[in-house]
C-alpha cells in the first residue's frame, strides 16, 4: 500500500487549551500535507486550533448531566465509526485514567483495530497508564505501537511497567509567521513582563509556586509585572492567592489566547513551574519566537529541550528562593540574556518539523517500531 492511500484515525477530549491538543491539531495538518486522508474524533466540543481533515464531534451530541450509559453510548458510536470506515492506523491522544474505561476501549470501541497507536502526553504515570500500570501494560502491548513524546516517558516510564514497542517522538511545532502574530493586548503596551501560560489547573501546572517565587524576587518592586495566561477551573483561586502576596499589583492574568505568540515574543522570558510534563509546547513555542525560558527541571521535558545557560535557565529544585533568583539573574544580567537570547531558534534544530515527520512515516511503514 502506498503512503497516500492510507487512512488515519486521530482520537482525543478535544482540540482546545492544551499543548497536547494543540500538538493533535498539528498532527492532522502533517497527516493531510502527507496526502493521508485524516479524521478527528474528539469527545467534547471544545476547538480552539485550526486542523485539517473530517471531524467527527461527540462533545455535540452531550446534553444535560453525563453518566455511564452516555458514555458508552459515545464509546459504541467510535466503535461504528472506525469500522464503517476501515482505519490503517487510529492515532489515540486520549488520557487514560481509568483501567476499566480503557478495558472497554480496547475490547469494544477498538475492538477490530489491529493497528492502534497510543501516544503517551505526560511524565504522570496516573494519566495514562491509569491506577492499575501494570495491568495496562498488557493492552499497551496488543497495540501496534506507544508513542512517548519525551525520552524519559520512553527510556525509564513505560519500561518500568512492562509496556515494549515504544518509539519517541516529538510533539510538532510550526514557526509562526508574522501576520499570524494575535493581537497585542492594550493593558501590557509599555509594560514590562515576565510570561507564563498553560491550562489553569494548579495540581499540574503549579502557579502558586510561581506566585510566591515572583514575590521572593521582588522584580515587581521594579514595575516588572506577572503575567499568568490561559483558562481553567483554577483561575478565581489563583487570582484569590494572588490577591493575598505583597506583589498583587503586578500580577495581570489575561484570558486564553487562541495566537498568543506576539505576547510571548515582547516578554522578557517565560516561565514553567509544572510539578510534572511530558514535553511542555511551551518551552519550545517560546524558544522558537526569540524568548528566552526559566524552567524546573522535573523529570520529563525540559532537560530535553533546554541547555542551562545556552538557551535558558534550569532550576534543579523546586525551591522558591532558587526560582526567584534565576528569576533576576534573567532579568539583570545584560550580558547573560544576549547570550540566551542568540541561542534560543538555534536551540531547536532536533526538534524540526522534517525530522518529526520523517519519523511518523517511518512508524507507519514499520521501519521505526
Amino acid at each position: 500500500m502506498s503512503l497516500k492511500a492510507k487512512k488515519i484515525c486521530i482520537v482525543g477530549i478535544s482540540l482546545a487549551r492544551g499543548g497536547a491538543e494543540r500538538a493533535m491539531a498539528l498532527q492532522s495538518k502533517i497527516f493531510t500535507d502527507l496526502g493521508y486522508e485524516v479524521h478527528i474524533i474528539i469527545l467534547n466540543d471544545d476547538i480552539d486550533y485550526p486542523f485539517a481533515g473530517k471531524i467527527f464531534n461527540l462533545g455535540k451530541t452531550k446534553t444535560g448531566k453525563d453518566n455511564f450509559l452516555k458514555r458508552f453510548w459515545r464509546m459504541h458510536q467510535i466503535r461504528k465509526y472506525v469500522n464503517q470506515h476501515n482505519f490503517d492506523f487510529l492515532v489515540d491522544h486520549r488520557p487514560k485514567d481509568e483501567y476499566f474505561k480503557e478495558l472497554l476501549y480496547a475490547k469494544y470501541a477498538y475492538q477490530h483495530l489491529k493497528n492502534r497507536i497510543y501516544v503517551v502526553h505526560s511524565a504522570r504515570k496516573e494519566t495514562y497508564l491509569t491506577d492499575k500500570p501494570y495491568k495496562i501494560s498488557s493492552i499497551y502491548n496488543k497495540n501496534y505501537a506507544t508513542v512517548a513524546v519525551s525520552n524519559y516517558i520512553k527510556t525509564e516510564l513505560l519500561p518500568e511497567y512492562g509496556i515494549k514497542k515504544t518509539t519517541q517522538i516529538y510533539n510538532p511545532f510550526y514557526e509562526v509567521k508574522e501576520n499570524a502574530m494575535g493581537e497585542f493586548p492594550e493593558i501590557l503596551k509599555d509594560k514590562k513582563y515576565i510570561l507564563s501560560y498553560g491550562r489553569l489547573v494548579d495540581a499540574t501546572k503549579d502557579f502558586r509556586f510561581l506566585i510566591r517565587s515572583f514575590e521572593a524576587s521582588r522584580l515587581w518592586q521594579h514595575h516588572i509585572h506577572l503575567v499568568i495566561m490561559g483558562k481553567g477551573p483554577d483561575l478565581p483561586m489563583l487570582k484569590d492567592y494572588a490577591q493575598q502576596t505583597q506583589a498583587r499589583d503586578m500580577i495581570l492574568f489575561l484570558p486564553f489566547q487562541k495566537e498568543p505568540f506576539l505576547i510571548i515574543k515582547n516578554s522578557r522570558f517565560v516561565t514553567l513551574t509544572s510539578n510534572y510534563e511530558g514535553f511542555p509546547m511551551v518551552l519550545l513555542e517560546s524558544l522558537s519566537l526569540g524568548t528566552p525560558v526559566v524552567s524546573l527541571d522535573i523529570k520529563s521535558g525540559p532537560s530535553e529541550i533546554i541547555q542551562h545557560q545556552k538557551n535558558g535557565l534550569l532550576v534543579k529544585n523546586r525551591d522558591e528562593k532558587d526560582f526567584a533568583k534565576a528569576m533576576k539573574l534573567l532579568w539583570n544580567d545584560e550580558a547573560l540574556y544576549a547570550e540566551i537570547k542568540k541561542n534560543t531558534s538555534l536551540s531547536l534544530n532536533k526538534f524540526s518539523l522534517e525530522k518529526i515527520i520523517s519519523q511518523w512515516e517511518g512508524l507507519f511503514e514499520n521501519t521505526s517500531v
